[in-house]
């Protein structure tokens, strides 16, 4: 049976697969937004507490992925929560990172001048300075969402959704019929999406951001 026709035998399951991939991905990365503006607002007028975060999150992707789903196994067992964890974790960086940098940059003039015509502090942040950082937070929730594509293949170990479960099963009956279909399957797929994923970001980008501040 060649691939196309593995595919196709398959493609109800498989269609799940990616759906639940692609789900899972969306919505960690989506937490890990929300986490990581709510750090960035925290810290960007702080240089020991930028480099403090940032730092922290850099530490995390210095623990192979596969390490830390193994070490959250035991804690909260198998299924949706040793997946989630990781990715949410892993997406921090670029997302605290590009907060920092975005709210870093806005304009000081244009700050003074919104708190002169009397401006909250939280106006000011809310409708100005995110507002401004919004290109930088985009770019770098885009960053995150690629990584995840590729991170969430691993938590097939810990019995996680998506198509992981598709490259391990062929990894683990290597030789075996349909193994080599079943390792490429889950693989193209995994790319497929990202690409799918990365062209929503580009007209995310093209309707949100003015195209004079684009990153």
């Amino acid at each position: 049976m060649n691939l196309f026709e593995y595919v196709a035998d398959r493609w109800s399951r498989l269609g799940l697969q990616a759906w639940l991939h692609v789900s899972a991905v969306v919505q960690c990365t989506i937490i890990a937004a929300l986490i990581g503006v709510l750090i960035g607002v925290a810290v960007y007028r702080s240089p020991i507490g930028s480099a403090l975060a940032t730092a922290l999150a850099s530490t995390v992707l210095t623990i192979p992925s596969f390490a830390l789903i193994g070490l959250l196994i035991p804690i909260v067992g198998l299924g949706v929560a040793p997946s989630v964890i990781p990715l949410v974790l892993y997406a921090l960086l670029p997302i605290v990172r590009n907060t920092i940098v975005g709210l870093s940059g806005v304009d000081p003039a244009v700050t003074d001048a919104a708190k002169g015509i009397g401006m909250s502090r939280f106006g000011v942040l809310t409708r100005v300075e995110l507002r401004l950082a919004w290109p930088a937070i985009l770019a770098g929730m885009r960053v995150a969402t690629q990584m995840l594509m590729g991170i969430a293949v691993i938590a097939a170990y810990a019995k996680g959704p998506g198509l992981g479960s598709e490259v391990f099963a062929g990894l683990t009956n290597a030789g075996s019929t349909n193994s080599m279909n079943q390792a490429l399957t889950g693989t193209i797929g995994v790319v497929v999406l990202a690409l799918i994923l990365d062209g929503i970001y580009v007209l995310i980008a093209r309707f949100t951001v003015p195209r004079g501040v684009r990153v």
